[in-house]
């Protein structure tokens, strides 16, 4: 069975511009849609009739999107659920399912309204099992009703010395489905013998000397995917800044930044480590985030 594409819907703008990605994506990819719509919760004793009405609204909503979807997207394959709980809990238990792929919204109907990321969205990106992309609002342009093809730009964060072949491969699939260009970025740092008592200035020699090997690293690690992805247009970027700055400067116009988070079975409830919080918190694009172990 074909790994579908999940979107979290909740009746709000961001919801409704992830779900428009996530439709585009599933298109590209040529597999199905399902989307999902969690009731919220309510306290204290709620009588039958009233959790039955929230249920019906939550339908008609999933309902409208199916259909609004279908008609952006002629011949997209869709299906609509609903779930009950916490509404990241239902996205992870429900991505655990024929799911490639998670898309929602980086913030939902509630919150703060000066919130960047809401809890949902970063549980989600923290705790799924598979890619998750955060969609912020009012991405691209529309055309007819539909998004645009965007930028042709995916960008890469990238560690040529830890490199997480996860990341890399979801990242350079998405340039080739797009056929778009890829972009990989690294951050680095001058080594630790350019800073000593008989060191105060680092030359431009020493520097010149030390982004060449780094670049060369860089060049050697990503061979085996350039190899198997050679249509895919490749630039590299060494940058010498916090990993953060580094992806968020070359993040800027791009269809899609992809960067990894490391799986730990000891944390049920998930990490984000604090360069892909901090992107997360920061990106004016969507984000993919793709879990990986070590």
């Amino acid at each position: 069975m074909r790994p579908s594409v999940l979107a979290g819907i909740d009746g709000s703008e961001y919801a409704a511009t992830a779900a428009d990605w996530a439709a585009r994506e599933a298109t590209l990819r040529g597999v199905p849609l399902r989307l999902l719509h969690v009731s919220p919760r309510l306290r204290g004793d709620v009588p039958g009739p009233a959790r039955e009405r929230l249920r019906q609204l939550g339908a008609q909503l999933v309902r409208r999107t199916v259909d609004d979807l279908a008609g952006r997207y002629p011949g997209l394959e869709s299906t609509a659920e609903q779930a009950d709980g916490a509404p990241a809990d239902a996205l992870v238990r429900s991505a655990a399912h024929r799911t490639g792929l998670v898309v929602v919204g980086t913030r939902g109907a509630g919150g703060f309204k000066d919130l960047l990321v809401g809890s949902v969205a970063l549980r989600t990106a923290a705790a799924a099992g598979c890619p998750v992309v955060l969609v912020p609002p009012r991405i691209g342009t529309f055309v007819n009703g539909s998004a645009t093809r965007g930028t042709g730009l995916v960008v890469l964060g990238f560690d040529a010395h830890r490199p997480v072949g996860e990341a890399a491969d979801f990242a350079f699939s998405a340039a080739a489905t797009r056929g778009a260009r890829l972009r990989v970025v690294q951050a680095w740092n001058l080594p630790a013998e350019s800073v000593s008592p008989r060191t105060l200035v680092v030359t431009e020699e020493d520097r010149a000397t030390w982004e060449d090997q780094e670049d060369l690293e860089l060049s050697d690690a990503l061979r085996p995917w350039q190899e198997k992805h050679p249509r895919v247009p490749v630039t590299t970027d060494l940058m010498l800044l916090h990993p953060a700055e580094a992806l968020l400067n070359a993040s800027h116009g791009a269809d899609l930044l992809v960067v990894g988070r490391r799986s730990d079975p000891k944390y049920a409830e998930g990490r984000l480590g604090p360069v892909t919080h901090a992107v997360l918190h920061h990106a004016r694009c969507p984000v993919a985030v793709i879990p990986h172990e070590g």
